[in-house]
């Protein structure tokens, strides 16, 4: 279940060993290719032992292949570009183009105090630009030499992912808000990359402990870091209502008034949801709001008594227990509610999917069920949005063009698989968030201190070494659509608690999600992996320090 809550902890078996291993020489292999030619440009160009006139150790640009997500493709040749007080940003390629700039800008003033100012013409050391090519809508290619730094992408989007490989390849340092020492070396070669998925997305649950807009923009920096283009917004569940909705305001007053654990929760305005799109859409992330229903509905319920099959609204809830209750399918005031809401929740959505949900209906017979979802799904559609369920909607009838999360477990049975797998070799497509990998609120041992274990424990290995692609069997690998990491919020009420149960495990669904299925290989990662602890510091991100990760100063 996605959210049972056993305190009895599992350790599921991988029945993917045998393939997994078959698959390993080979993609270990791909992976020390690209750390060998970044190593080999580090040797050739500023290596921490070259020495200068005065004898002392000049220091080195980080390697070029060293970032997370892997690149798709890393040529390391010449020397390294130095960022400096005349360095100048060109951007070529309209408005957004610029607004990417500007990003970069903003990005790289406090640390370095350069003025880095942005212009349309003449030479400049970094250089934005788009242009035709072979790119796709995300793709860039990232050219570095002794005379400046050139992103090259057919989209803003590609622009923007080549700005987050640019800043990884600076010193950590940069990240600071302060003035920093430098020097601010790029290391020199190509980068060309694009992503192997088109949906990456994480999951912030907001229902179950109530998140303001601050803290979510802080959310969407972090997530944007690592190309991760799908924010997916859990509003609504038994234990709270997120959003305002105008023709039914009691679902955010009261059903919004609390929290697990009785807190006082919140909601957000109309123009607090507006704004939280409007940032996301300026880091090139697409929000997907969640409507759970028919079950996880009792805020609903208690909001308004029409809702429930016997007229009676049962009180607010503020457990952790799941599929208890239930939109009453046989009331057309049903449907009057969901299509108020879709229709809404629609118009400020400018994003292509909306999520209804669809898990844990425990109490709504598979008849009941497989009616509701027949009558909800036309209306997502009739407002413009492409429908996302969990996957359970695969046991009704999934509407052309609909996708499924996987939220399953290597033990879930071979039935639920099967009935997965048949729905994608009839063109639904798939999200995968496999709750023992990528539930990012999974304790990593029996000894972290938030989370829930029910689906065993997670470390940072077993949540990054599984391939999307090949994770289900009889799944065409076209049905794949891409990875999702939720991160559910019954025991974290703080940014500081949705920071260690993400890092270091969001790098790498990050990374599943973006880079060639060749580059995945658990030895060369968890190196870069490392590299980017210093990074996390200087954000200010407290994160868990796995003991299978090689971090500095271990």
């Amino acid at each position: 279940m996605r959210r049972h809550h056993s305190t009895t902890p599992r350790n599921p078996r991988n029945p993917r060993t045998t393939r997994v291993s078959r698959t390993r020489v080979s993609r270990a292999l791909v992976s020390l290719l690209l750390v060998a030619a970044a190593g080999a440009f580090a040797a050739g160009a500023a290596p921490a032992g070259r020495t200068g006139a005065a004898g002392q150790a000049r220091p080195a640009a980080a390697p070029l292949g060293q970032i997370i997500p892997a690149p798709a493709s890393v040529r390391a040749a010449g020397s390294p570009y130095r960022i400096t007080a005349g360095t100048r940003i060109r951007v070529d390629g309209g408005r957004e183009a610029r607004r990417v700039g500007e990003y970069l800008a903003g990005l790289l003033r406090p640390s370095t105090g350069y003025r880095l100012p942005l212009t349309t013409h003449g030479r400049a050391g970094i250089e934005l630009r788009l242009s035709r090519g072979p790119f796709g809508a995300e793709g860039y290619r990232l050219d570095s030499g002794r005379g400046g730094v050139t992103i090259t992408a057919r989209e803003p989007a590609g622009l923007f992912h080549g700005v987050q490989t640019l800043r990884q390849l600076l010193p950590a340092a940069v990240e600071k808000r302060s003035v920093q020492a430098g020097p601010w070396l790029v290391a020199g070669g190509t980068v060309q990359d694009s992503p192997r998925y088109a949906y990456r997305g994480a999951m912030l649950d907001v229902s179950r402990h109530f998140f303001t807009v601050a803290q979510v923009k802080r959310y969407i920096d972090e997530l944007a870091l690592y190309k991760i283009n799908e924010l997916h917004l859990h509003l609504s569940d038994d234990q709270g209502w997120r959003i305002a909705i105008d023709s039914w305001p009691r679902l955010a007053t009261y059903g919004g008034s609390t929290e697990v654990g009785g807190g006082k929760g919140g909601h957000y305005t109309k123009a607090d949801y507006k704004e939280i799109v409007r940032y996301a859409a300026s880091r090139y992330l697409e929000v997907v709001p969640e409507i759970d229903m028919p079950g996880h509905t009792n805020a609903a319920l208690a909001s308004y008594a029409e809702l429930n099959c016997d007229g009676v609204a049962p009180p607010l809830y503020t457990g952790t227990n799941v599929g208890f209750s239930s939109l009453c399918v046989p009331k057309e005031v049903t449907y009057r509610f969901v299509d108020d809401v879709i229709r809404e929740l629609a118009a400020l959505t400018p994003g292509r999917y909306l999520h209804i949900g669809g898990d844990e209906a425990h109490s709504t017979s598979h008849d009941d069920y497989v009616k509701f979802m027949d009558r909800v799904q036309p209306i997502v559609a009739e407002y413009g949005k492409t429908v996302i369920g969990w996957h359970q909607l695969t046991g009704a009838t999934p509407a052309k063009g609909a996708l499924a999360q996987y939220w399953g477990l290597d033990s879930t049975s071979a039935a639920e698989k099967a009935q997965v797998a048949r729905a994608a070799q009839n063109g639904t497509g798939l999200i995968f968030s496999p709750a023992d990998r990528v539930y990012l609120d999974m304790k990593y041992t029996k000894d972290t201190p938030l989370g829930l274990a029910w689906a065993g424990y997670v470390e940072v290995r077993r949540s990054y070494d599984w391939d999307p692609g090949s994770y289900l069997p009889q799944v065409p690998a076209s049905a794949v659509r891409g990875v999702e990491a939720p991160l559910w919020s019954e025991t974290l009420s703080t940014s500081a608690h949705i920071e260690y149960m993400a890092f270091p495990r969001l790098p790498g669904a990050a990374e599943l999600g973006w880079s060639p299925a060749a580059t995945h290989d658990w030895d060369a990662y968890k190196v870069r992996l490392a590299a980017q602890a210093p990074r996390w510091d200087a954000l200010g991100i407290g994160y868990y320090r796995s003991p299978q990760v090689p971090w500095p100063g271990n």
